[in-house]
């Protein structure tokens, strides 16, 4: 690792490190059977100090407001080969719980902040409806307000930790503005008109709850509105750059990890008298991994680095999601192959992590989109 991590920070990761080995690399291969995490999995998280760095003490959290434990959980988990469980991690950490740290009253972070910590909360964001992916202003779901609540019609799909999920922030349209109309409101998972759909059948992530979500008339308080009424899209674009981080960080880890598992692997296996490690082929493949990787990793500290002084930007974290998400996509190509028809075997890890990369270029925004922000940061 080339960032600055001090000596607590390598304490933490240490812990990290022994809960993913205990607790997670265990039973994951039963979440893949399962189509679901283990809830258990947050409530255990919570008591080895895993989530919600940057809850005040106040509220029962640690109030660390430094990124680089939140990059050591999501590193540790993907590295091992735990996606699914890293992704859920990430959204409790990186994605949603900002919305409810810095976006809330008082009496709101009361409310939700304590269980988000002890993981007894499980998070769930809800942007995406089914003829909207990546344009916000294409959000139809509306709130009506009606007195004291907002009376909530439509619905959400590709919702991950749906299953699971008990708080979401649900984007929705308070009015007609393109971007003025949408504002954000939080969601109980228990409150009338809110159901959940099936869990979505998904060729990777499979331990990943993923899922639809419907309200119909459903109420919920004005008291549950985060901010004020037509923010919300200046919400959402506000904590992508934070997100797009985060998606990054399990990106380069995952590949990283399954680099270490081929390498391991073709020393192991031979072909025609001698093992593929010795095959000029596989050295040149795997020098070319390790070289692109050791690039991706410098560019992703130098991130995280902008990132815990308040410097990074939406372009650049646009540039490393998209540059670090289609290298761990080739990363996996590329290392599956080297396994030859046993990579294509489920029991092999790097099998998993093949199907488990492809999402990573399409989610948090696609690579398209990526190089769309990038294109405009260059003033074309």
């Amino acid at each position: 690792m080339t960032i600055d991590y001090e000596s607590e920070h390598h304490q933490f990761r240490d812990s990290v490190r022994s809960f993913v080995r205990e607790r997670i690399v265990p039973h994951h291969e039963q979440w893949e059977n399962d189509s679901c995490l283990d809830p258990a999995l947050f409530t255990e998280a919570g008591k080895q100090g895993l989530l919600g760095f940057s809850v005040p003490e106040a509220y029962g959290g640690p109030g660390v407001e430094d990124f680089r434990y939140n990059a050591i959980v999501v590193d540790e988990v993907n590295r091992a080969g735990a996606a699914a469980a890293g992704i859920a991690f990430s959204l409790q950490n990186d994605v949603v719980l900002p919305y409810l740290t810095d976006m809330t009253t008082p009496e709101q972070k009361a409310r939700w902040l304590p269980g988000t910590v002890t993981g007894e909360t499980i998070l769930g964001i809800a942007m995406t409806e089914p003829g909207t992916g990546s344009d916000l202003t294409g959000i139809r779901t509306t709130a009506v307000r009606d007195g004291d609540h907002y009376v909530v019609n439509g619905s959400k799909t590709f919702i991950s930790n749906g299953q699971n999920g008990t708080l979401f922030v649900v984007a929705v349209r308070t009015s007609a503005d393109k971007h003025k109309g949408l504002s954000l409101l939080v969601v109980e998972s228990d409150t009338p008109g809110f159901s959940r759909g099936r869990n979505l059948e998904k060729i990777g992530l499979h331990a990943q709850d993923t899922s639809e979500l419907t309200f119909t008339d459903m109420r919920v308080p004005v008291a549950n509105l985060l901010g004020e009424e037509g923010q919300g899209f200046y919400q959402l674009v506000h904590n992508l750059p934070q997100e797009r981080l985060s998606l990054s960080v399990g990106a380069v880890s995952a590949a990283e990890g399954v680099l270490d598992q081929t390498l391991e692997y073709v020393k192991e296996r031979s072909a025609f008298g001698q093992p593929i490690a010795g095959f000029q082929n596989t050295q040149f493949v795997l020098a070319e991994l390790a070289t692109e990787l050791d690039l991706a990793r410098t560019y992703l500290d130098d991130c995280i680095r902008q990132h815990v002084r308040g410097e990074l930007t939406p372009a650049r974290a646009a540039r490393l999601k998209w540059w670090t998400t289609e290298l761990q996509v080739r990363v996996a190509d590329r290392c599956l192959q080297l396994h030859g028809g046993y990579g294509y075997m489920r029991e092999y890890a790097v099998a998993r992590a093949f199907v488990d990369a492809r999402i990573q270029t399409i989610y948090g925004g696609t690579t398209e989109i990526m190089k769309t922000i990038v294109a405009k940061d260059l003033g074309i």
